[in-house]
């Protein structure tokens, strides 16, 4: 598996609000992003898959925007994907069963973060079929720290 690194990081404050972009943020196990809507106890939609959080952070890859704007004709911002950090250089789909390491902090790869008719409102464009199976990863945070626009992302290998 290839190592990427986090190109962009964003948080929404509330249900409904708009994305922030930061260059660093903290995070906490079991809990998520500090600041993000899901990190309060009150947080809507904290889902579980397969007896595992799947709410804690969201991940999308910058390769699947820009062909997503170039194939479909569209100028998004990475931001409006509402997925808390953007990657480059790394398949997300290999990261569903898996753990990986940003600036020393663990994640574990929940599931695939489908598209969502929230999101094809929010875009007032067609996102379905041509973002299923490409719309990022959800994960686990299993550890406390603080991340970065820049940091590594690796996958950690089973031996």
């Amino acid at each position: 598996m290839t190592e990427g690194f986090i190109r962009g990081i964003y948080v929404a404050p509330a249900k409904g609000a708009g994305v922030m972009g930061h260059q660093k943020v903290s995070l906490r196990a079991g809990k998520g992003i500090e600041g993000d809507r899901y990190f309060s106890q009150t947080g809507k939609n904290r889902s579980h898959y397969k007896g595992q959080p799947d709410w804690e952070i969201t991940l999308i890859e910058s390769e699947v925007i820009e062909a997503f704007n170039q194939q479909q004709g569209h100028s998004f911002h990475e931001s409006d994907f509402r997925r808390n950090l953007v990657t480059q250089g790394i398949g997300l789909n290999d990261l569903v069963g898996k753990s990986f390491i940003i600036n020393n902090v663990s994640f574990y790869g929940v599931q695939l973060c489908e598209p969502c008719a929230s999101l094809q409102r929010r875009l007032a464009v067609s996102i379905l079929p041509e973002l299923v199976g490409k719309g990022g990863l959800r994960a686990q945070i299993r550890g406390n720290g603080v991340i970065a626009v820049g940091d590594r992302l690796t996958p950690v290998e089973k031996i």
